[in-house]
C-alpha cells in the first residue's frame, strides 16, 4: 500500500467514526478539507492510544512511537501516513510530542472534573497551538474549551463506564462536563466545528441517546459553530 493510500485509508477509519463530517465540513474552506481531516485523526489515534484497551501498556508504546513521529514533524522527518497532509506545515510538533505525558496521566480514573481538567491542560494547549498553524487562526482556541471537548471524547469511549474508568458515573461526568462548557471562542473553524460535533454527541450521550447527530442536526451545529 502506497503512502497515498494509507492515508486516505486512516481518514476513511476517521470518517466512519464521525459521519457528521460529511456534512459539517460543508463549512470549513476545501483546501482545508483535508488537512482537517487528517488533524482530527491524528487526534483520534493518540486518544486511541492514551484510552483504549483494559492493558495500558500497548498505548503507551504507541504514544512513545508517536512522541518520537512529532519531533521528528518538527525536524523534517516523517513515517506515518498521516503526515502527508500535515508534517511540512511550521507548527509546533515538538510541544505537541512534549505534552503527550499529560495524555497518557488522563487515563487514570479521575478524583473529581476539576482535577480531570487541570491534569489535560498542557495537552489541551499543545493541541490548540497546533491547530492555530495549520489553519491560520490569528488566535488559539481557549485551553478549556479544548479540554472539555478532549474529556468528552474520552467519555464516549466508553460509555457503560468501562475500563479505564471503571465505576465512574458516566453519564454523569457528561453532564458534568457540559455545564462547565463555555462558548465557542477563539480558534480555527475547523476546530469550533469539530467542537461543536462533539459536544452535540455530548449532549445526546448523556440523555441515554445514540450519539451520532442526525443530519439536519449536524448541519445546523456546524453553521452556527463557523459563524463563530
Amino acid at each position: 500500500m502506497s503512502d497515498v493510500d494509507a492515508l486516505q485509508a486512516f481518514l476513511a477509519k476517521w470518517r466512519a467514526r464521525w459521519p457528521e463530517w460529511a456534512v459539517a465540513e460543508v463549512f470549513v474552506p476545501a483546501a482545508q478539507r483535508e488537512r482537517a481531516q487528517a488533524w482530527f485523526a491524528l487526534r483520534d489515534e493518540l486518544g486511541d492510544a492514551a484510552w483504549g484497551g483494559q492493558d495500558p501498556l500497548p498505548g503507551d508504546a504507541k504514544l512513545g512511537w508517536w512522541a518520537e513521529e512529532l519531533d521528528g514533524w518538527s525536524r523534517g522527518a516523517r513515517r506515518h501516513p498521516l503526515g502527508l497532509a500535515l508534517q511540512k506545515v511550521q507548527a509546533p510538533w515538538d510541544n505537541l510530542a512534549a505534552c503527550l505525558p499529560a495524555l497518557r496521566a488522563s487515563r487514570e480514573r479521575p478524583a473529581n472534573l476539576d482535577g480531570a481538567i487541570f491534569a489535560l491542560e498542557p495537552y489541551a494547549e499543545a493541541v490548540a497551538g497546533v491547530a492555530q498553524h495549520l489553519f491560520d487562526s490569528v488566535a488559539p482556541a481557549p485551553a478549556r474549551n479544548v479540554v472539555l471537548s478532549l474529556l468528552a471524547e474520552r467519555a464516549m469511549r466508553h460509555p457503560d463506564g468501562a475500563t479505564p474508568l471503571g465505576d465512574l458515573d458516566v453519564r454523569g461526568w457528561s453532564r458534568g462536563l457540559l455545564a462547565q462548557w463555555p462558548p465557542p471562542g477563539d480558534g480555527t473553524r475547523p476546530g469550533r466545528i469539530h467542537a461543536a460535533v462533539v459536544r452535540g454527541r455530548l449532549q445526546r450521550h448523556a440523555q441515554g441517546k445514540p450519539p451520532a447527530l442526525p443530519r439536519l442536526g449536524a448541519l445546523a451545529t456546524a453553521w452556527r459553530a463557523a459563524r463563530g
